[in-house]
């Protein structure tokens, strides 16, 4: 019980970091009119990097004492922190959807969090599996992008560009717990696989975010936020045994109390102003 405590509190951390990030990378890439090499030569960008990468780190240390099942929904707090967040920036009042969002998406989390039957994460992946995990990923990475790269409409451009951040970052969170296990153990010798994975999924995750900002946050957002722990908790259930409780009901209900959370994220990210929906450019 301890460790899942520790678990939520860091994640908690983690999101409201995550959030902050989220907001100003957004304002950033929907006013400056500029591209990555451009933000890049900004100093409030890379405060905004600082700030996920302390997200990042948070959410490295609650991997290690909760399993991906646990943490990674949890995710779904950044979008209950930035929107309002967001809001307070720009001096408007949050729309009324918020509300029933935000009570919608803590509902499905506290449902996930009580049907989850693992406390800790039960086993690492192997070389084998690390390897197999990367290929795949990085296949269905590369057909997001490249469904983006030709999608006629700048919204459709920027949930591709979205879900393929959401499934790097969950692929790189799952990989991660991998990394921090071994580690415990001192099994070095398997490390490499894992690691080399998680140093490319995590900054591409990153980097596709803010390629996805360009079109507004609520939407993009959203998506990134869906896709991560589907993508982290498809490692977690087929490949390190981590499981609900309740059997086949336990799943029925997890599954319901998921449909309730994505309601709530979308509810959530229908609050972009058409202010906040960047041009193509």
């Amino acid at each position: 019980m301890r460790a899942i405590l520790l678990a939520l509190l860091f994640s908690v951390a983690s999101c409201l970091c995550y959030a902050g990030g989220a907001v100003r990378q957004e304002q950033l890439a929907r006013t400056s009119g500029v591209g990555l090499v451009g933000l890049a030569r900004r100093a409030a960008w890379w405060a905004s990097v600082v700030l996920t990468s302390l997200g990042a780190a948070l959410h490295v240390v609650a991997l290690r004492f909760g399993p991906l099942t646990v943490v990674q929904p949890l995710g779904a707090l950044t979008l209950v922190f930035a929107v309002p967040l967001s809001a307070a920036l720009g001096r408007r009042r949050p729309p009324p959807g918020e509300v029933r969002g935000a009570a919608a998406t803590v509902a499905g989390l506290a449902g996930l969090l009580l049907l989850t039957g693992s406390t800790a994460p039960t086993r690492p992946l192997s070389p084998g599996a690390a390897l197999a995990v990367g290929a795949v990923g990085a296949a269905v990475i590369a057909a997001l992008v490249a469904g983006a790269a030709v999608a006629t409409a700048a919204r459709w451009r920027g949930l591709g560009l979205a879900a393929a951040s959401g499934t790097a970052s969950g692929l790189a969170s799952a990989l991660t717990q991998t990394v921090t296990v071994l580690l415990g153990a001192g099994d070095w010798a398997a490390l490499a696989a894992p690691s080399v994975a998680v140093g490319l999924f995590a900054p591409a995750g990153l980097l596709l975010a803010q390629s996805a900002y360009r079109y507004g946050l609520g939407a993009p957002l959203a998506v990134v936020i869906i896709t991560n722990p589907v993508a982290a908790g498809l490692v977690g259930v087929a490949l390190l045994g981590e499981r609900f409780t309740a059997g086949v009901p336990g799943l029925a209900l997890a599954g319901l109390c998921a449909v309730l959370l994505g309601y709530g994220v979308v509810l959530l990210a229908t609050r972009t102003p058409a202010g906040a929906r960047a041009s193509t450019g």
